[in-house]
């Protein structure tokens, strides 16, 4: 059975609220990184558009998880929006609110999650029927911005701060009322072997599952 967006998007987070952002990562990599994410139970990765190469990673993760939501970040307009989905992935993610981006990932029925740093971006972007918002960058939009943002926002829309995120201070977005977090450089950086990588994602679970008492 093929989930839907809404599903397969609450299935991935329901498994681990975490998004791995691999940007940089290349094709002769992104495999064996995969496997390591995968293994320390991410659910979510995405291969931001400015990598090199980047719709070939997509392709590869794509094929080697199909039960995992893979996709493109730095995602800028509905032409990639259909050039991520050629390639197998179905989620898509981008620095900021676009309606273009937006309807495309939609038409395409693939989970989006557009950047938004204002009530005003997020209430946009929610009613134009985004899956989930990224809070982007979180080091402008502190827990008690968050908060007072899940205050106004519909309990069931997922929440994502991206930008800084480490293990040392999730836990005090989680309890403004995050749904998740997208991890970058903390846990990817070119030149990062795939077993460096999967310690680091192993601490980075251990610290999400910290926050929410599992």
């Amino acid at each position: 059975m093929t989930l839907d967006a809404h599903e397969h998007l609450k299935q991935a987070l329901g498994l681990c609220p975490l998004v791995a952002i691999l940007r940089g990562i290349r094709p002769e990599e992104v495999e064996s990184v995969g496997l390591h994410l995968v293994g320390q139970g991410f659910a979510i990765i995405e291969v931001p558009l400015n990598s090199p190469q980047p719709m070939e990673s997509i392709g590869r993760l794509a094929k080697a998880h199909p039960d995992r939501l893979i996709g493109a970040g730095t995602v800028s307009s509905a032409a990639q929006v259909r050039e991520v989905r050629a390639a197998g992935a179905r989620l898509i993610v981008s620095p900021h609110w676009d309606r273009a981006v937006l309807e495309a990932a939609l038409q395409e029925g693939m989970v989006c999650m557009p950047g938004v740093a204002t009530p005003t971006e997020a209430f946009a972007a929610w009613q134009a029927g985004a899956h989930a918002l990224k809070l982007f960058p979180a080091e402008m939009i502190t827990p008690a911005v968050l908060k007072a943002l899940r205050a106004v926002l519909p309990q069931d829309l997922p929440l994502l701060p991206v930008g800084g995120i480490s293990t040392a201070n999730m836990a005090a977005y989680w309890q403004a009322g995050a749904s998740g977090f997208g991890i970058g450089s903390a846990l990817y950086a070119p030149g990062r072997s795939a077993e460096a990588v999967g310690q680091t994602a192993s601490e980075f679970v251990a610290a999400w599952q910290r926050c929410a008492g599992r």
